[in-house]
């Protein structure tokens, strides 16, 4: 509830931006921990949302698997600084050796990596988010102009949405 009153959107209204700001990027920050710390590393991923599933490929001896392994509980960050979006969807993450949907999420990024999508070293990471925190601001330009007002007046600026919402 304290979502909506801030930002005078229904839940739903907010994950569907979420889900949105995820959609426009092509890669995110898939965090993982491993013995001792946090780690963070950037990832071409797929955004299913009518599957609430956020998908990435990766080498089946890559240290995120054994991670994973360890802990499920992963973070995947996307962010577009031009236009002051953000989003962090928080889940568990399964590996998988699931060919057909290796061939399907296969494309032009994952050639960097493998020669094509049956090479046998190919994994699937697929993360089912639970919780999702947004932040939704105005562009940099309109963000600038309300900071320097703030600044004038000596008032808070209002620049966007904050909020944290269930995703299930």
């Amino acid at each position: 509830m304290a979502n909506e009153e801030a930002t005078g959107k229904t839940q739903g209204e907010l994950l569907e931006r979420a889900w949105t700001i995820a959609r426009k990027n092509r890669s995110a920050f898939l965090a993982t921990v491993d013995e001792t710390r946090p780690h963070l590393r950037p990832m071409a991923v797929t955004v299913e949302e009518d599957a609430r599933a956020l998908y990435f490929l990766t080498s089946k001896d890559s240290s995120k698997i054994d991670q994973i392994a360890r802990c499920s509980e992963v973070v995947v960050a996307f962010g577009d600084e031009g236009s002051n979006e953000y989003v962090t969807f928080t889940g568990q993450a399964i590996v998988s050796n699931d060919r057909a949907k290796i061939r399907e999420l296969f494309g032009v990024a994952a050639k960097a990596w493998w020669d094509d999508a049956d090479d046998p070293e190919i994994r699937v990471i697929q993360v089912s988010p639970n919780h999702a925190e947004l932040w939704d601001g105005p562009n940099r330009l309109v963000a600038a102009t309300l900071m320097l007002a703030a600044a004038v007046t000596g008032a808070k600026p209002a620049i966007g949405d904050h909020a944290n919402v269930p995703v299930a």
